[in-house]
């Protein structure tokens, strides 16, 4: 498992993260099985949120009943969640009062005393930088959170914060696949008139402001595609290009094609972390696999040009 740097914090975290949006209908054991399997292939990151699952907090709730952590394990692994969004509303509140009481149930559910990143999930148009200041600073103070980041947000969202926040913002978590790749894409074709992938979208130079600034990426939905229902591109048929390259490159480097998927991702230089939201333990051995695959350049780039974008 390869490591890399968690912003700017001088923390070095696993390139894979093992995401639990979907726990809360397992059991126990279930649990322990995805658990033991993240630690056994090296991963020690566990990424929640306080709207994941059925009702508020409660995968947090089941991952901290079915593990029961002792105090010693609980440190050696680096808990993750997210605020920000009232899913009932529908809204976002990014207000002092809705991070605090947010982050404070997480605590609980989680059954720890600090969570080791807290983002901030999705944009709040309505934000107010101070609030957002007051509400780092007091979560900070009060040792409940170690380091702050941010979900989905553009390049100039994040300035916006950072007109107030004075803590480092160390991850932005985005959308990010072979298969859905704008993020990427759109600036291999720049300057290419009337080519819709060269369209430079809000998020257009996120990738290259985040390595600027020193943010960590973090890919969320890394098997996810756009055609079809949009569902899982490994084995698609509307994507028998693109598993055709997948399947090859796995039988050269013998590893599985989620490994490939996984590899696409780590492979770039901005050192990403890819947010794997599994619930099959041994699919996280596959991914962890890809964490040190290199792909050539000509690999890499192969893989672009079959899921359909240009590559002039």
């Amino acid at each position: 498992m390869r490591n890399v740097p968690l912003g700017p914090t001088g923390l070095t975290v696993p390139n894979v993260v093992a995401g639990m949006m979907r726990i809360d209908d397992k059991t126990d054991a279930e649990v322990r099985a995805l658990y033991d399997a993240a630690r056994g292939a090296g991963i020690d990151f566990f990424d929640h949120a306080d709207i994941y699952a059925r009702s508020l907090h409660s995968a947090e709730k089941r991952f901290a009943e079915a593990l029961d952590l002792s105090a010693a394990e609980r440190g050696e692994i680096r808990l993750q969640t997210k605020a920000g969004i009232v899913r009932e509303g529908p809204y976002f509140d990014f207000s002092y009062e809705h991070l605090v009481s947010s982050v404070e149930a997480s605590l609980r559910a989680l059954q720890t005393d600090y969570v080791d990143v807290l983002l901030l999930h999705r944009p709040d148009a309505l934000v107010e930088p101070a609030e957002v200041a007051r509400a780092f600073d007091h979560l900070e103070s009060t040792g409940k959170v170690r380091a702050f980041g941010v979900s989905n947000h553009t390049p100039r969202q994040i300035d916006l914060l950072r007109t107030a926040v004075r803590q480092p913002l160390v991850a932005n978590q985005v959308q990010l696949s072979i298969a859905h790749a704008p993020l990427v894409t759109q600036g291999l074709a720049a300057n290419m008139e009337s080519t819709p992938q060269s369209s430079v979208l809000d998020g257009g130079g996120l990738v290259e402001y985040c390595r600027i600034n020193g943010i960590t990426l973090q890919a969320w939905s890394p098997l996810q595609g756009t055609r079809g229902n949009g569902g899982v591109f490994l084995g698609h048929p509307e994507y028998a290009e693109l598993n055709a390259v997948i399947d090859e490159l796995a039988e050269k480097y013998d590893v599985t094609p989620l490994a490939i998927a996984v590899a696409w991702i780590t492979r770039h230089p901005a050192d990403m972390q890819v947010v794997l939201g599994t619930t099959t333990a041994g699919r996280l051995a596959d991914a962890a696999a890809g964490s040190d695959l290199r792909l050539t350049r000509a690999e890499w780039y192969a893989l672009v040009r079959a899921a359909g974008y240009i590559v002039p």
